[in-house]
């Protein structure tokens, strides 16, 4: 597979097979595996399939490398003339991933009970005599 489009954390992300990215904290602890089914779209081989929402049988896999907080950002409400002041600090956490793997299982066809279904038809259905 080339790329792969996944969702996490509200956000979207391109990916490929040993890229580094930063997500939103996951509860995966370091040195685990974390499963993305949430693909949008494949490309293989300049094919590009794109899912409807989600493509079927799709699957994203990292390995968390780390947990992190980012740089302390102050948020400050200011109102004027009406002695009106709020402060706040905000740190957003993050999970850095290094993906493995993008897979792609087919589902399998639906079973159709062909032989049955012509069966009960051809004797005129149920109860309809």
């Amino acid at each position: 597979m080339d790329y792969a489009i996944i969702k996490t954390g509200g956000k979207q992300y391109r990916v490929k097979p040993g890229d580094e990215l930063d997500v939103e904290l996951l509860p995966n602890p370091v040195d685990s595996v974390a499963e993305f089914v949430e693909v949008l779209a494949l490309s293989d081989g300049g094919e590009v399939t794109i899912g409807a929402p989600l493509v079927e049988g799709a699957k994203v896999t990292a390995q968390v490398l780390s947990h992190y907080k980012d740089k302390k950002l102050m948020v400050f409400k200011y109102k004027a003339k009406t002695r009106y002041r709020r402060k706040r600090g905000h740190r957003q956490t993050y999970t850095r991933l290094r993906i493995q793997d993008i897979e792609l299982n087919k589902p399998r066809a639906p079973r159709r009970r062909a032989a049955a279904t012509a069966s009960t038809e051809a004797e005129g259905g149920e109860g309809n005599s």
